[in-house]
This record gives structure tokens, sequence and C-alpha cells, in this order.
């Protein structure tokens, strides 16, 4: 439909209009999630599915939803450089948009958020076009939206400690994963938020937490032979900071802070060892 149809839709505070079924509706807007043109995907179909999502008209339809979005993140996968890292980028920011309206209803069952995770996960460690900012076409940005969308499964009620386990593996294995390009906006940070969300919850022992970071530290060491070693440790030395910084100035702190800001710091001095030296215990 011509974009003054969703433009009135915004300017009326995102009324849900009368003179078309809904799900004709959802489609369309589904279909623009995959746009090139940044004000049709970002600021009418994400905005109008996000704000429509958060008021509740999706609730006693979110199954549905939801699953067209985890099937969103099929579309294309593996590929890079194409127009396709949109529909699958802008599936998973709508899909946490459910997740966290299930954290605030409880309307969805324990086995529908699991499946939603499982999909999630395999795409986000099966992303391959990591662009942040496109030229011309905005943000892609799926590292990004699927830290996000980590984030949003880690504060769902139906996961307990196994299932939190399994988040911070993938998160790992995603900031470990060698990139192909320099991870320029804003990633860490994002990958560092939705890692801290699943350190809130209080259940990862610090006996889980200290391998897994020691992991990433080593893959954060840069290896100096005859190759420049900074592009395939700079996104996890990148996150190492971003986590420590979070870790130490956010509001919202694990039981567990302390104990988690000394191993943070023990993988900060082993990877930087050009400029710092190990903690002496």
């Amino acid at each position: 439909m011509a974009s003054a149809y969703w433009d009135e839709v915004r300017a009326s505070g995102l009324r849900v209009p009368p003179d078309r079924p809904l799900d004709d509706l959802t489609a369309e807007l589904t279909a623009m999630l995959g746009s090139t043109d940044p004000g049709r995907r970002d600021r009418t179909a994400y905005e109008v599915l996000a704000g429509w999502i958060s008021r509740g008209v999706y609730d006693d339809l979110l199954p549905g939803l939801g699953d067209g979005m985890a099937a969103g993140l099929e579309r294309g996968l593996g590929e890079v450089g194409t127009d396709s890292v949109f529909r699958r980028s802008y599936s998973a920011l709508v899909l946490t948009e459910c997740i966290e309206r299930d954290n605030r209803t409880g309307a969805l069952t324990a086995d529908r958020i699991l499946t939603w995770g499982d999909r999630l996960a395999g795409w986000f460690l099966g992303e391959r076009d990591l662009r942040g900012f496109v030229p011309g076409k905005g943000w892609a940005h799926a590292l990004a939206h699927g830290s996000d969308a980590i984030g949003a499964i880690a504060d769902s009620p139906h996961l307990d400690l196994a299932e939190l386990t399994v988040l911070l593996d993938v998160l790992g294995e995603r900031v470990v994963l060698p990139t192909g390009m320099v991870i320029e906006a804003g990633e860490p940070d994002r990958l560092a938020a939705a890692t801290l969300r699943i350190l809130r919850r209080d259940l990862v022992p610090l006996e889980l937490f200290e391998p897994w970071t020691q992991r990433i530290a080593e893959a954060a060491t840069p290896a100096y032979d005859d190759e420049n070693p900074y592009p395939l440790t700079l996104l996890p030395q990148a996150f190492l900071r971003a986590l420590h910084l979070q870790l130490s100035l956010g509001s919202r702190r694990p039981k567990d802070r302390a104990d988690q800001l000394l191993v943070l710091v023990d993988a900060l001095r082993l990877s930087n060892p050009a400029h710092l030296s190990p903690r002496k215990h």
C-alpha cells in the first residue's frame, strides 16, 4: 500500500486501522521488514509491529506472529553482502518484542519460548552478513539485534540454569568466531548487555563463568607472528572491555559481581600481555 497509509497510522499514535483485517496488515508489515528503505523497514514496519505487540494487539496471535518471525531468520541465511540480511535481522528484532511481551504477560508456553530460542541461536551463530550500517539502506546490525534477542530470552522465567548456560555459550561462540571484517557499530556493547542480562539472573555460578571468560580471553590475545593479529582479536577484546565496563558501572548488579569483575580483570590482563601482567594471587 502507499506509504501515506502507514504515515497516517503512525500519525494516529499507532491506532490499528479498522478498514482492513489485521492478518493483511501484518503480512504487509512483515514483508516490509526486508525492505532496503530504512523508512519503510525501521520507522514503519518495525515501529508499528513493536508498538502493536507492546500494546497487546497480538496477545491472542503472539505464537503465530513469533513463528513467522522465526521463519524469517532463515531467509537467505549464509549470504553475505545481499539485501536478505534485513529480513533476517529485523525478524530477530520483532521476535525480541514477542519474547519481551511474554516476559511481561506470561501467556506463552515454555516450549514455545525454548523453540524460538533454538531458532534464534541457530541463526545467530550461522549469520555471516555482519555489516552494521549499510550506506543508503540503513542499519543491518545482525549482531546487535541478535544480542538483543538473546538478552530478552535470558529474562524469560521459563529458563533455568541449563538454558542460561546454553545462551552464555552461544554468546561466547559468536564472540570468538572469525568475522572477516572490522566490527565497528557498537556490537560489543550489545553483546555485553545480553551477557549481563544472563548474569543478573544470579543462576550462573562462577565455576562456569570463569572458563567461559578464559576462552574469550585466549581468543582476544594477539599472537605476534608474520601477520597482523588484531583483525582476529578485535571483537573478543572489545567485548571483554565492554562487559567489564557494564558490570563495573551498571546499576543492576549480579550477586557475584565482585568475583565476576576479578575474573574479567584477569582476562583483560591475559589478553593484553604487552601492557599488563597477570594478577598475582
